[in-house]
């Protein structure tokens, strides 16, 4: 089987096409971070238009880099959600009519599941149970996995997301649009300890995360400090440090509770230098393996949804195939292995 993926959750499209024997074939990315950084954020609207005109340019930029014809593709797989509603839309009428014109199936996945499964595409991919910690700019969860489709979130954020607040914090220090990536670095010429900001959660019981409060902290620190590129540096490493030190204070709660495991980091806030020191030596702590996808694969993109689609096509006969469906919001722990929904229908009929 090979799948086309296709990614459009937000603002990048992503295209992959996977072989179930060869691998990953071939993948494209663009992203509308010119587009949006003049507004500060990302515009919806524009999105969806900028999927519309990027989106088979990059079909066909994949399919000639794989050597492969249109009618080589056995399956189409695309972001069904979370995500938002426009772009998504796009992605999945555009999956929708490629699948109905070759007459091969099409399934939506699960964004969060793609990411969760994206270390998947690396050599030495983890081995089922394992704990993941999603983050995102949208999602900050830790997840106990003991299979494809078999899901129990353990905890997750009561506002801001992780990659969020990063965002947000980046703006309250002037850096440019997007924020994550430039607060990072800004925070590497920081002295540690100058600002002790707090870490929210992290002294409660249970694994669930909260970032809003360090934000505010954030806000004041910068109304009442001089507005010096010192002093701003020293606030972006006191807030990276508050949120690592949540993060992998969480992530070593889950491993007590859960006993040793396999500890997997996905999504674009895994790409952060200063977390996966802290999670490497917690890992070696806990004598447990850690899994990172590739930092290009850490952002969103097509080839982990090719590659969950690969594992959900089971569930593609299992939908009306002129059905575009879009779902802005999907829990993760509503998820079956794959196969059974299918199966669910059959009984249910």
């Amino acid at each position: 089987m090979r799948v086309l993926g296709i990614e459009t959750s937000c603002d990048e499209t992503g295209v992959a096409l996977y072989d179930e024997h060869r691998g990953l074939l071939a993948h494209a990315l663009y992203s509308q971070v010119r587009l949006h950084a003049g507004f500060g954020g990302v515009v919806p609207e524009l999105a969806s238009r900028d999927h519309v005109r990027k989106l088979l340019p990059l079909v066909r930029e994949v399919l000639a880099e794989a050597g492969c014809a249109a009618g080589g593709v056995d399956g189409v797989a695309y972001t069904e959600g979370p995500g938002l509603v426009g772009a998504l839309l796009v992605g999945a009428a555009f999956a929708r009519g490629f699948a109905f014109s070759r007459g091969v199936p099409c399934v939506g996945v699960h964004h969060m599941e793609g990411h969760l499964l994206a270390p998947m595409l690396e050599p030495g991919p983890p081995a089922f149970p394992f704990l993941a910690l999603l983050v995102s700019g949208g999602h900050t969860m830790l997840v106990d996995v003991t299979g494809v489709g078999r899901y129990r979130v353990l905890g997750q954020t009561l506002d801001d997301a992780a990659g969020e607040a990063f965002d947000k914090t980046a703006k309250l220090l002037g850096l440019a649009y997007p924020g994550g990536p430039a607060l990072a670095k800004l925070a590497g010429q920081g002295r540690a300890g100058r600002f002790d900001f707090p870490r929210p959660m992290l002294r409660r019981p249970g694994l669930d995360f909260s970032f809003s409060g360090l934000k505010t902290a954030v806000l004041h620190a910068v109304r009442d400090h001089p507005d010096d590129p010192a002093t701003r540096a020293d606030i972006a490493r006191g807030f990276e440090d508050a949120v690592v030190d949540v993060l992998a204070g969480k992530c070593r709660r889950a491993l007590r509770e859960l006993g040793p495991r396999p500890l997997v980091v996905a999504g674009g806030v895994g790409a952060n230098a200063r977390l996966r020191q802290r999670l490497e030596g917690l890992a070696r702590e806990a004598g447990v393996g850690l899994h990172y996808p590739r930092p290009e694969f850490c952002t969103d993109n097509g080839a982990m949804i090719a590659y969950a689609g690969l594992l959900r096509l089971p569930d593609a006969a299992a939908g009306s195939p002129d059905v575009v469906k879009a779902r802005p919001r999907w829990p993760l722990d509503s998820l079956r292995p794959p196969g059974s929904v299918g199966a669910a229908a059959v009984a249910g009929a």
